[in-house]
């Protein structure tokens, strides 16, 4: 069973910041890693599933044409459309994936600390949902927390692992520290930044 609204519902209503996403260092240094390994410098067109308070959102909006982020908790989603109110190329919206995934494709998908609050069922959909939403060539974004929590369903470690393995997902970047994974697939061969730029 995939973690329930009320699980985060709980969450927000005792603190606005339950994961101290705009204070702690740790998470400050996470989410730079996390846009660093970005390929390329701008994308037309992404998408957040999660996005909590938009911390991680701020920070890819300065990298994207178009950005779609949402999360399930509506207080997270009210929290969020405040913090962005001022980026108008950046939406925030109210749902619940993977079974509310959005239209259309993207190229990029970020997911970020989300994927091991899903059951077996809801992350075999999720994964193919992501792939399925990706453009030729477009990036799939990957970050997790890796140390055990008893309230989720599963791990950093394994949720990562179900979409090395999906098909038609190509491994790119792996980041691994005692803290957290992150990855970078693409959909299908992609060019590296020095091929892209020419250099090789």
């Amino acid at each position: 069973m995939s973690t329930p609204l009320s699980y985060f519902e709980r969450m927000y209503a005792a603190e606005p910041d339950p994961w101290n996403f705009e204070s702690r260092w740790y998470d400050n240094r996470k989410h730079a890693l996390t846009v660093a390994t970005l390929p390329r410098a701008r994308y037309r067109s992404a998408f957040e599933p999660g996005c909590s308070l938009g911390v991680l959102t701020a920070e890819l909006a300065q990298r994207c044409d178009a950005l779609l982020a949402s999360d399930l908790d509506p207080a997270a989603v009210a929290a969020a459309r405040g913090a962005l109110g001022g980026m108008a190329h950046v939406t925030v919206e109210h749902r619940a994936v993977p079974a509310d995934w959005p239209a259309g494709t993207f190229d990029l998908v970020v997911v970020s600390e989300l994927a091991y609050y899903l059951s077996e069922d809801d992350l075999a959909e999720l994964v193919e949902r992501a792939t399925d939403a990706l453009e030729p060539g477009g990036a799939l974004l990957l970050c997790h927390w890796r140390h055990p929590v008893a309230d989720y369903p599963s791990s950093g470690d394994a949720v990562h692992e179900r979409f090395r393995s999906g098909p038609g997902l190509v491994p790119a970047v792996r980041h691994v520290e005692e803290d957290f994974v992150l990855d970078l697939l693409t959909a299908g061969p992609a060019p590296s930044p020095a091929r892209r730029e020419g250099l090789v």
